[in-house]
């Protein structure tokens, strides 16, 4: 089997997850500066199987888009048409920073640590991924 690939994606940083091979545990990859995403993945799809790059989709409550929705579907387009042979799929991302920030603190993590806006992303596309792992 092949990873899938998760993305928390933002307008400076990005946080990625992937799965093991089997398609069984979510693992914080890296997060990476938004700019340097697309060389990072074609990279890393030269080295490892990927069948699926999911990507957080900013919504309201109301599920409205927020300000923040136009850059992910503009990321999405260009995710598509760098990887046409991956299927690239939309998760909810309500309130997976909140639940990062959380799990930080329920791991025992410093808070100069949790400080560290890289660590949220890398573990919001984690908790993602594990939830998109839980539901299929």
């Amino acid at each position: 089997m092949a990873r899938i690939l998760c993305i928390d994606y933002g307008g400076k940083r990005t946080g990625i997850a992937v799965t093991d091979p089997l398609q069984i545990i979510a693992t914080a990859l890296t997060t990476i500066p938004t700019k340097e995403l697309i060389p990072f993945l074609q990279n890393y799809i030269a080295t490892e199987r990927v069948e699926l790059i999911l990507i957080g989709e900013p919504l309201n409550l109301d599920d409205s888009p927020t300000h923040a929705t136009p850059l992910v579907k503009q990321a999405i387009k260009l995710l598509t048409k760098t990887f046409p042979t991956i299927p690239v799929q939309t998760v909810d991302e309500r309130y997976s920073s909140k639940m990062a920030v959380r799990a930080m603190v329920d791991m025992g993590m410093k808070k100069k640590d949790r400080r560290e806006k890289g660590n949220i992303d890398q573990i919001a596309a984690t908790i993602l991924l594990q939830e998109y792992l839980q539901n299929r």
